[in-house]
């Protein structure tokens, strides 16, 4: 029996009014990593961000476009992620502009961790919750 959990496979995606400086801002302020950019001028078609610890985020441009197979509106995302130092992180994403929702807080179920708006309006929690152990 493995209690390890698989690598991450789950990409949760975004549309942004300004793909580029969300690009920015998320790099900045949280730390996530430019993989790629697949763009012309300012409109992102996909964008890949890792998370280093594991995992990441896909995202582009917002499109006006009635046949838009994958209509996403700005600012309606909202994610976990995975921080060994809330704390430093919190700071540094707050100094990067980020608008603290919920300050650091100790929780009941174990983690560490806060909530924060980016500029285009998505939902950011960070924590040290780690989730449950896979047991196959």
């Amino acid at each position: 029996m493995t209690v390890d959990p698989p690598p991450p496979q789950v990409w949760p995606t975004l549309r942004a009014r300004d793909a580029r400086g969300l690009i920015r801002f998320l790099v900045d302020a949280f730390g996530f990593e430019e993989v790629m950019v697949s763009a012309e001028g300012d409109l992102v078609h996909h964008a890949q961000l890792r998370w280093p610890p594991g995992g990441g985020i896909m995202l582009g441009s917002v499109r006006d476009d009635p046949e838009d197979p994958w209509p996403l509106q700005p600012g309606t995302f909202g994610g976990y992620v995975v921080t060994d130092d809330p704390d430093a992180l919190c700071a540094r994403a707050v100094a990067a502009g980020a608008e603290l929702v919920q300050e650091v807080r100790d929780t009941d179920y174990g983690s560490r961790d806060f909530l924060v708006r980016d500029p285009e309006g998505n939902r950011w929690s960070f924590g040290t919750y780690r989730g449950e152990p896979y047991q196959s």
